[in-house]
């Protein structure tokens, strides 16, 4: 069984240990935009602002034996309308790791369904994420979660 949480300051250590999941991954395949070895005071201290943020909440997803098996970090954002876009409220997932071992075990959909619920409490019309294209695996689960493409970004070197 999977249990769902809200993470607290005492659980950054945590998180930056889960981060190092997706982290890696990010370096392997852009090592000119990830940093090599990031400092993990570092990375604590940009956990520890995230859950102090109050538009952002990050969740984490315990095992029955009370291990982590990953998080997901997001953000509500409020869009004003222009002349061009109406006003809008989203909840960003921008951040989710699932450790390996407890991978294609419904803990990411787990968290997934978490973000959703955060997002329906706090008003949101919708869920948006991205991913980077050499995350294939990422991009399979989002596609059986229901996510469809919205923009395509794209990168030049200089």
């Amino acid at each position: 069984m999977i249990q769902i949480r809200t993470a607290s300051s005492d659980d950054v250590a945590l998180l930056a240990t889960l981060n190092h999941i997706v982290h890696d991954l990010h370096k392997r395949h852009r090592p000119d935009l990830f940093l090599d070895s990031p400092e993990p005071d570092s990375v604590e201290a940009f956990f520890r602002a995230q859950i102090a943020d109050p538009s952002v909440t990050v969740l984490l997803a315990d095992g029955t034996d009370g291990k982590a098996l990953g998080y997901a970090l997001a953000r509500v954002k409020h869009r004003p309308g222009s002349a061009l876009e109406h006003s809008d409220i989203i909840v960003s997932l921008e951040q989710i790791a699932v450790v390996p071992a407890a991978a294609r075990n419904g803990v990411g959909a787990a968290l997934l369904e978490a973000v959703r619920e955060v997002g329906r409490t706090a008003g949101c019309r919708r869920l948006v994420t991205d991913v980077w294209y050499f995350n294939e695996g990422a991009r399979a689960f989002y596609q059986a979660e229901g996510f469809s493409p919205m923009n395509v970004r794209l990168d030049q070197q200089l």
